[in-house]
């Protein structure tokens, strides 16, 4: 994705593509991939840039919040950030910390529990865990 392509991606969420977002938006929207804050940080200090590790999480919090990426928790410690943000589902490898795209067709999903009075469905998110065998 060039760096025009990146401007108005973000533009188009509403987004002010400052030097920064411009960065880090680079990096994760470069091809579809998952990647943890931490991954982010490494490839821009890998690439030289001076990106603050605080700048990348307020960033990457801008981004999930206008629907940019995708923010997926596989567990209280670990997130990942997904530059596909159709719907679909994940596997997630817990010993390589590997996350995986299932196609939302892939899943079939019945009787959903009745839901909370006053609410309505945001969505139905499937993160299936797992291991090698043995």
């Amino acid at each position: 994705m060039s760096r025009t392509d990146i401007q108005r991606k973000l533009r188009d969420h509403g987004v002010l593509p400052t030097a920064q977002r411009l960065e880090v938006a680079s990096v994760l929207l470069s091809r579809p991939q998952h990647l943890s804050a931490d991954q982010i940080i490494e490839k821009l200090q890998g690439a030289g840039s001076g990106v603050s590790k605080a700048t990348v999480y307020n960033t990457l919090k801008l981004f999930s919040e206008t629907g940019l990426v995708k923010e997926i928790n596989v567990d209280a410690m670990r997130r990942f950030y997904d530059s596909t943000t159709h719907p679909h589902h994940h596997f997630y490898h817990v010993e390589t910390g590997e996350l995986t795209d299932i196609p939302a067709d892939n899943i079939s999903i019945m009787d959903l529990p009745n839901l909370p009075k006053g609410t309505e469905q945001d969505g139905v998110d499937v993160l299936i865990r797992v291991r090698n065998k043995g």
